[in-house]
């Protein structure tokens, strides 16, 4: 394994963390040549994901210092190779979490190249050719035009950065269960967070009756006049959860943090599912009586392919759908993974990464 191969070539600036302190600092490094598949992008924005707390920290194990984090990722074309279909110079793109895939497999024949095996992650991967990838955190970044997105004209590039995880994650198991085209449900979403917050404005969108289900009492005015989510349950409430008993068809759980699932699950109808998409540290209790009892289903997923992606995009035009961010300069990035390790951010950060270039 090497950092860089002989085709790499092309200097960057960006930032990166180098220990597990997590602290991120200004970093040079190279990338691979523009090839006859790929497209040179000049990155203005980049969102900031918990996922990058945790690389950055190497909470995980498995960090590859120094990590250029970064997997929500907004710009424009500067450069297209022989190859490429669909793109051009000017092109407003994002890249998500994916640098490749194998192409060859029942998933990437089916549009699920997420799940492929050999699927590459765009920072902290292996690539190809043997080369660590960089994220997001930097000005340029060179992307198999695959595994790139047309951010719509009517989206703005800062707010839509975050979509291309938090939107994706949360827009897959709606898609998944019919419930983009079909509206009347009633579905539950589990934590007012990032993914949260836009799982509402995706439910009501989409036509269904949403209620947000969460600790925090002081979010109802939140989720109800601004996010405009039809009811609202406290978790600990042993009367909220009683009244809605078997009222629910669909729950969409974003929570990260050790949380009880049997209050929740005792919320869905007769067939109704739970779908995970938070990623607890430590595994959650499966009581099998609600389940049982219930008819009841538990699953979870990751992001969605590139194909779901850009319908997920096209769709947030036509609703005029974004996420709630908070814009920051580089020199504030520490800053803001603090604050987000502290929930204190309203939803998302995102990174000007023009604001480096321009100074």
């Amino acid at each position: 394994m090497t950092t860089t191969t002989p085709n790499h070539t092309v200097t960057v600036s960006g930032w990166a963390a180098h220990d597990t302190s997590g602290k991120i600092t200004p970093y040079t490094f190279k990338r691979r040549e523009n090839g006859v598949n790929d497209v040179t992008i000049k990155i203005l924005y980049c969102g900031i994901c918990h996922t990058d707390l945790h690389y950055a920290k190497d909470e995980w194990g498995i960090t590859k210092y120094p990590v250029v984090p970064g997997h929500e990722i907004i710009g424009v074309i500067t450069k297209t190779g022989s190859d490429v279909q669909g793109f051009k110079e000017g092109d407003r793109v994002g890249v998500g979490c994916m640098a490749a895939s194998c192409l060859d497999c029942e998933h990437c024949k089916t549009d699920q190249e997420n799940y492929c095996d050999k699927m590459v992650l765009i920072y902290n991967g292996i690539f190809w050719e043997g080369s660590i990838t960089y994220g997001g955190y930097s000005q340029l970044i060179i992307a198999d035009y695959r595994y790139v997105v047309h951010i719509p004209e009517s989206l703005p590039m800062d707010a839509a950065a975050p979509l291309l995880c938090a939107g994706i994650t949360v827009f897959t198991p709606l898609k998944d269960h019919d419930l983009v085209a079909t509206p009347g449900k009633k579905i539950g979403v589990v934590g007012l967070g990032g993914l949260g917050h836009l799982a509402v404005k995706f439910g009501k969108a989409f036509g269904h009756h949403v209620t947000v289900i969460s600790t925090s009492p002081s979010k109802e005015a939140e989720a109800k006049q601004r996010l405009g989510a039809d009811d609202f349950i406290i978790s600990s409430n042993p009367k909220q959860l009683q009244d809605a008993r078997r009222s629910l068809d669909f729950i969409l759980d974003t929570v990260s943090g050790d949380h009880p699932l049997l209050p929740i699950l005792e919320l869905l109808k007769i067939n109704g599912t739970l779908f995970l998409v938070g990623a607890p540290d430590k595994p959650l209790q499966l009581p099998a009586f609600p389940l049982i009892f219930g008819k009841r289903a538990v699953k979870g997923g990751i992001i969605g392919g590139i194909k779901e992606t850009q319908e997920m995009l096209d769709l947030c035009a036509k609703y005029n759908i974004t996420s709630d961010i908070e814009v920051i300069t580089p020199d504030k990035i520490n800053e803001a993974i603090d604050r987000l390790a502290k929930n204190d951010v309203r939803y998302r950060f995102v990174i000007d990464i023009g604001a480096a270039s321009s100074v």
